[in-house]
């Protein structure tokens, strides 16, 4: 299936894949540049959500990617797929309990990997940015997206960051204090300077280059998750993000897969896709919850709070990413993401 939106479908793309990152970025950095006190339970929310609306299902059809990009059968593919997280999220999974500091750590820089990777996609496909000619280009834009909801909160707030890493570790009985060096003004000053200056190279590299409206999108949505992420605290924020702006991304990336789906855009209807996203994705995400009880029987320490088990449910988004971000990585290879030109539309 084609990487952009049918023709008359951009726009109901759009709607779906950008707008409802776009609005809520925009409220909840304007409402938080006032510094409003949020109870840690209200902040809980958005990741609670996650489990059920677009954030843990949004990997859950993984399985069908083969079988849709490539001359393959659904059989197949979903076997190689389901090998892939076995071996992957096995091994990984294992890191946790051998050695949680080095799990929480890997897990940070392939989160931002991950997201810069699915913000990658979205501003070929459907931002139209034509102004990232080059693939060092693109990576460079990929770290710097990645890099607002994995390093700005760090700089900004460096203690709730530093207790989110304990509720991750805490249920492996793993020692924090083994990531205190990150968390020291030194360390925080060296990473708000060095990705600063990524954030500038980027865009004024791409103003450089810039071809049509898609640098403007860019470079407003650049501006916008540096707000966000600054003022907002930073699991209400990521949990946010996540279901908002990532996941929403790749579902519109996935139904773009989907032959009705992209006939349902090309007529600018937004629920037949979603509502096939949600049908499809419904067994595996079944699955997924049902690893997290396992998750809960085996740990050392098993939570007893609330923060407690959203931070164990993170640990399972941790051990189920590589492997997607594995399947992504081979979606990006077959579409050309990193190498097609956003004026080729055929």
């Amino acid at each position: 299936m084609t990487l952009f939106p049918p023709d008359g479908g951009e726009e109901a793309v759009r709607r779906l894949t950008l707008w409802p990152g776009w609005v809520c970025c925009g409220l909840l950095a304007l409402v938080f540049a006032f510094d409003p006190q949020v109870p840690q339970t209200i902040q809980l929310v958005p990741l609670v959500v996650s489990v059920v609306l677009v954030g843990l299902p949004h990997g859950a059809i993984d399985h069908l990617v083969p079988g849709r990009l490539a001359a393959v059968s659904t059989v197949r593919g979903a076997f190689v797929v389901g090998g892939v997280y076995l071996l992957l999220g096995v091994g990984y999974t294992l890191v946790w309990f051998l050695a949680p500091a080095v799990g929480f750590g890997s897990f940070i820089v392939l989160t931002l990997a991950h997201w810069g990777q699915g913000d990658m996609h979205a501003l070929v496909a459907f931002a139209g940015a034509a102004h990232l000619h080059s693939v060092p280009q693109r990576a460079l834009a990929a770290v710097v997206r990645g890099g607002f909801p994995m390093l700005v909160p760090l700089v900004a707030f460096p203690a709730q960051y530093e207790r989110v890493a304990e509720l991750l570790i805490a249920p492996f009985a793993g020692d924090v204090s083994l990531l205190a060096p990150v968390f020291t003004p030194e360390s925080r000053l060296a990473v708000g300077v060095g990705y600063g200056a990524l954030v500038a190279v980027h865009l004024g590299l791409g103003y450089w280059r810039r071809v049509g409206d898609g640098w403007r999108r860019d470079a407003g949505e650049t501006l916008l998750l540096g707000a966000f992420f600054l003022t907002v605290p930073p699991l209400l924020a990521v949990g946010l993000y996540f279901c908002l702006w990532h996941a929403l991304r790749h579902v519109g990336r996935l139904a773009l897969t989907d032959e009705p789906s992209v006939e349902a855009f090309a007529t600018g209807d937004l629920w037949t896709p979603l509502r096939r996203f949600a049908r499809q994705a419904a067994p595996l995400t079944a699955v997924s919850l049902a690893f997290l009880g396992v998750f809960y029987l085996l740990v050392p320490e098993p939570p007893t709070t609330a923060a407690g088990f959203v931070g164990l449910y993170l640990v399972l988004i941790a051990a189920l990413t590589l492997p997607h971000v594995g399947v992504v990585a081979w979606m990006d290879a077959k579409q050309g993401v990193w190498t097609r030109a956003v004026s080729e539309r055929a």
